[in-house]
């Protein structure tokens, strides 16, 4: 090889299951309950019953023959087809809907050739991907929501232990006022109860079938069944069959067909978002907490987790990051299911199709990180001591707020506010307790105590004033209010 020449690079060998993601560059997920309630074979099931569900639906109406419906419901099993074959074959029609309503109908047709014409009897095959995107978010939905639920247990057993815990309130990076670790730990719940309401909602009411035919009108639906049973096919027959294909799914009956109305995926989409954000914002603190400057929490240890490649001592916050990392991701992939919205036509090109992906990552990345955040929140350890030691680190002026309001009826609001600042930068400098700086300063020669009509400057009771354990508000009483709800 000449100077220079750059080392050959091969190109990896395609393999007969190429393209299949073992969540390599996604951990947050890999290996959780999430990532098989959405993988392909879970998509591939999800389709087949929603074949399933409507022949069933249709056979209730009269316009299947119940043999046939039954038949069909025997063989649509995920692991009588060859999903990377499918896969293969949807790129000549832009969906793999196509390609297994003919593997299907092939299957019934090798049992019962009468059986196989009511296969995707007058469908489309949006009806079908939509309801069984639908019937996987739920199943997604469901994993999420039990372990939210355990993060929000865990989150209010530590609001209530640290109830009155204090912790350095922090604002702009830089501590500000005393607050109480119980106060924080209920705010993350309130966080993650906030999403528990946000995702139930669309969980119980917000998921419908697809049903539309092949441009809303549901023709295809009408045309069989004046032909299959002309006694069925009444005026109302379109709302018996989305009532029938709703109850057979378990899922809601929309008012309109959604082939180009796109909220349901936009509902799903901010709802997913807004749980992984409630989730960072636990990840993100907890990550600052850990550090080793702080060291006030630290995640729960395992064997083998945090380990670094280089640093024997270290033990990152994995968890937290893991979590963090979905949260950074799920609102850009939410905001592609939004754009989607303005779908052209009846049935869009290309918009419809955008969605698939997205709404796939956002479905484990949400749900890996709420099992992460189990472990996280149900093992995570507080040291009270270390947020002791860190609220003296300022020298109490960490409560210069307090001792402003106590000035201001005797010196005024904005001249206790400048007196305040200057001392706090005198006693910075002389790394010094601002209550032994504060009786020192000419201003306050002569004037009576913080709680005095008249006096001195009482030291004990301007150290009890300093005393950051001892301003932290209605922190506790906001932590009662919160763990009663």
């Amino acid at each position: 090889m000449s100077a220079g020449s750059r080392p050959e690079q091969r190109e990896p060998e395609p393999e007969s299951g190429a393209g299949t993601d073992a969540g390599l560059l996604s951990p947050v997920r890999a290996g959780t309950p999430v990532e098989a309630a959405v993988a392909d074979l879970a998509w591939l099931q999800a389709m087949l019953d929603a074949e399933v569900a409507l022949v069933r639906a249709q056979a209730r109406l009269g316009t299947v023959p119940a043999g046939a419906a039954r038949t069909i419901a025997r063989l649509a099993r995920a692991d009588r087809f060859d999903a990377r074959a499918l896969s293969l074959a949807a790129r000549e029609t832009a969906n793999p809907v196509v390609g297994l309503v003919k593997a299907l109908t092939g299957v019934v047709a090798a049992e019962d050739p009468v059986a196989a014409e009511y296969v995707h009897r007058g469908s489309t095959s949006q009806d079908v991907f939509d309801t069984a995107a639908m019937l996987v978010a739920r199943r997604a939905l469901g994993l999420m929501l039990d372990d939210l639920g355990r993060v929000d247990r865990a989150l209010a057993r530590l609001a209530a232990r640290h109830r009155d815990t204090p912790i350095a309130g922090r604002t702009l990076a830089l501590q500000a006022v005393p607050t109480t670790f119980g106060l924080k730990a209920a705010g993350w719940r309130q966080g993650v109860r906030d999403a528990v309401d946000r995702l139930r909602a669309v969980h119980e009411g917000g998921l419908p079938v697809s049903l539309g035919g092949a441009a809303g009108t549901l023709a295809g639906y009408l045309e069989y069944a004046r032909l299959d049973a002309p006694q069925a096919a009444d005026e109302e027959y379109h709302v018996r069959l989305a009532e029938a294909f709703a109850e057979e799914t378990g899922l809601a009956r929309p008012r309109l067909p959604w082939h180009a109305l796109r909220t349901p995926l936009a509902d799903l989409a901010s709802a997913l978002a807004f749980a992984a954000g409630a989730l960072g914002k636990l990840a993100v603190d907890v990550q600052t907490l850990s550090r080793t400057e702080i060291a006030e929490v630290a995640e729960p240890t395992a064997v083998g987790r945090g380990a670094s490649s280089a640093m024997p001592h270290k033990h990152n916050p994995v968890l937290a990051t893991l979590v963090r990392s979905a949260a950074l991701q799920v609102p850009v992939l939410a905001t592609g299911l939004l754009q989607c919205l303005p779908a052209e036509d009846e049935r869009s090109a290309g918009g419809w199709h955008a969605e698939w992906l997205l709404l796939r990552e956002c479905l484990r990345l949400t749900g890996g990180a709420a099992h992460t955040a189990v472990d996280l929140a149900e093992g995570l350890r507080v040291d009270p001591e270390r947020m002791a030691h860190n609220l003296e680190l300022t020298g109490s002026q960490v409560v210069s707020e307090r001792l402003a309001a106590r000035l201001a009826p005797v010196l005024g609001k904005a001249a206790a506010k400048e007196l305040l600042t200057r001392a706090s930068e005198q006693a910075q400098a002389q790394r010094r307790p601002l209550h032994e700086v504060l009786p020192e300063l000419p201003e306050l020669a002569g004037l009576s105590g913080p709680s005095r009509a008249v006096g001195p400057w009482d030291p004990a009771e301007l150290r009890a004033l300093c005393d950051p354990a001892a301003y932290t508000g209605a922190s506790a009483r906001l932590v009662d209010s919160a763990l009663r709800e």
